[in-house]
């Protein structure tokens, strides 16, 4: 959690009432964050009541089956966050936000062009880029880092597992080269922006590596044009769509946004940032099954989230050339990622119809309101409140002034769950009863109403209407809006990479695209 600080920006000069905030959409001005819902009241709730309410969503059986959501593979998980990366980047302290919501700024253009894995690109960032080993100079491809050679316990204590080109570019301190430091901040997020870079550079293969018309800028330029089209697409139509429900997106780009309108350029919604996009915290496991050596098969090491932070080089033990070792277990510090926490894709996305002999597909859980218990004892706050993250959001949410989901339900034109509704226990959870003896049974925190809404509805398969609303019309507006656009470049373009599907590409697609260039989908065999 950000610190207070001192300079309360705003706090004095701005002179705006709470009516006059109200009155701010943001759609003139697409550097700041911006509501939806602009006339709708903001939700007044405790913190005593939203703490009181954030316990209750604690997941009562987190490994257990029926908390898995069987139609979205874990991997959409983390290429959920590594998104959120790249659409939001928030500095403003909570308690500036609470004086002054609207002035939040977005340092993140709220766009799904790969600024997070770009940035500012070969010529002002060229040690994010490789060498052209002919000549020396500056590639159009990007630089991709290694992991170090590692025991392999699954074998003979002799054993170990080789060295392979399968991690971020770090400095010789262990912080991570990229264009967004947070996309280092856990394993599988890590690991999905690996499989970003690498597509990249089989994209640069593929158009020929500068041996062929398109040189130097112009093959990196043409490269990311590419790249970035393809990762709309998959967003739109293999990540929303999951969410929301497949046909959603055409429809709304037939019908119209009705909701998420802006002038010229879009700007992000403290109702998407805040509340609905925060739904990926409910699909996080506890453990997973992660490649041959780390997973859920009997007698293995699973791939608990506390390893998934600790071997990255923000949140955990990477530190470089200030480690002794090379190589280390859970706990210890060491020089370089080791390549026996590579991730093997099959665990994370459905490569193929049927799984492998001793390969478990991970599923994410289910969007409900039943959060693992890992996610309610965060590290490093000393507050036991902060500590669990469910009330963080739900904090946020009232120091943002969002307002209720029956509000927004009501603004929207479909029928709010009702009192009875929202109160039902479901899987064992005690969240319906602790919201109504907290009295929030009728004006609930959005963001928990969302994941309520998707589990009373859909049996947390995918979102009910206010959320799927807020999903996908956000989403498509911040394609729709984006000048550089598959959308407003070529409306009716279609992927032009290979593709199992003629009339799609996804996550599947990419991965075995990358395959083709450069092995990832399984380094350990």
């Amino acid at each position: 959690m950000a610190q207070a600080m001192e300079n309360r920006h705003g706090h004095t000069t701005r002179e705006m009432s709470r009516a006059s905030l109200r009155a701010l959409s943001g759609h003139g001005d697409p550097g700041k964050f911006g509501r939806m819902f602009p006339w709708l009241d903001p939700l007044e709730v405790s913190r005593d009541k939203l703490f009181e309410l954030a316990q209750s969503m604690k997941d009562p059986d987190p490994t257990g089956a029926t908390g898995d959501n069987p139609t979205i593979p874990a991997g959409f998980t983390y290429l959920g966050q590594f998104i959120d990366h790249d659409l939001t980047l928030d500095l403003t302290p909570l308690d500036q936000q609470r004086i002054d919501p609207l002035a939040t700024t977005n340092f993140r253009s709220p766009a799904l062009d790969l600024d997070s894995l770009y940035g500012q690109g070969s010529q002002l960032a060229p040690y994010m880029f490789a060498r052209d080993p002919a000549t020396n100079k500056i590639s159009a491809k990007m630089l991709i880092g290694r992991a170090a050679a590692s025991p392999d316990p699954g074998a003979n204590p002799a054993a170990t597992v080789g060295s392979f080109p399968n991690d971020l570019p770090r400095s010789n301190q262990g912080r991570a080269v990229i264009g967004d430091e947070r996309n280092d901040e856990n394993l599988l997020v890590a690991q999905t922006h690996l499989a970003f870079l690498k597509f990249h550079n089989a994209v640069v293969d593929h158009l020929g590596n500068g041996t062929g018309e398109l040189k130097a800028a112009a093959l990196f330029e043409e490269a990311r044009r590419i790249v970035r089209w393809h990762y709309q697409w998959i967003v739109l139509f293999d990540f929303v769509e999951r969410l929301v429900g497949k046909g959603t997106i055409a429809r709304i780009k037939h019908d119209g946004r009705r909701f998420y309108r802006f002038r010229s350029r879009p700007y992000m919604p403290v109702e998407f940032a805040a509340a609905g996009y925060r739904l990926g915290h409910s699909m996080v496991r506890e453990s997973y099954d992660h490649n041959r050596i780390f997973g859920l098969q009997p007698g293995g090491i699973p791939g608990t989230l506390g390893f998934m932070f600790h071997f990255t080089g923000k949140s955990g033990g990477i530190i470089g050339d200030l480690a002794n070792i090379d190589t280390a277990g859970p706990g210890q510090t060491m020089r370089f990622f080791p390549s026996n926490w590579i991730i093997d894709w099959r665990r994370y996305y459905k490569l193929s119809p049927t799984q492998p002999d001793g390969v478990i597909l991970n599923a994410t859980r289910l969007l409900d309101p039943q959060i693992v218990p890992a996610l309610h004892t965060l590290p490093g706050e000393s507050d036991s409140r902060e500590k669990v993250l469910a009330f963080r959001n739900l904090q946020r949410g009232v120091m943002l002034e969002l307002p209720s989901g029956q509000a927004v339900a009501k603004a929207i034109g479909t029928q709010p769950l009702t009192g009875d509704e929202l109160g039902t226990d479901v899987n064992g959870g005690s969240d319906g009863t602790v919201l109504k003896a907290q009295g929030l049974q009728h004006a609930t925190p959005l963001w928990y109403y969302i994941l309520k809404e998707a589990q009373l509805m859909h049996g947390g398969q995918r979102l009910g209407p206010v959320g799927a609303t807020i999903i996908a019309e956000c989403f498509l507006g911040f394609v729709h809006g984006d000048h550089e656009s598959f959308m407003w470049k070529r409306s009716a373009w279609m992927p032009e990479l290979p593709r199992a599907d003629s009339d799609t590409f996804t996550m599947v697609d990419m991965l075995n695209f990358v395959q083709g260039h450069d092995p990832i989908i399984n380094p350990l065999g």
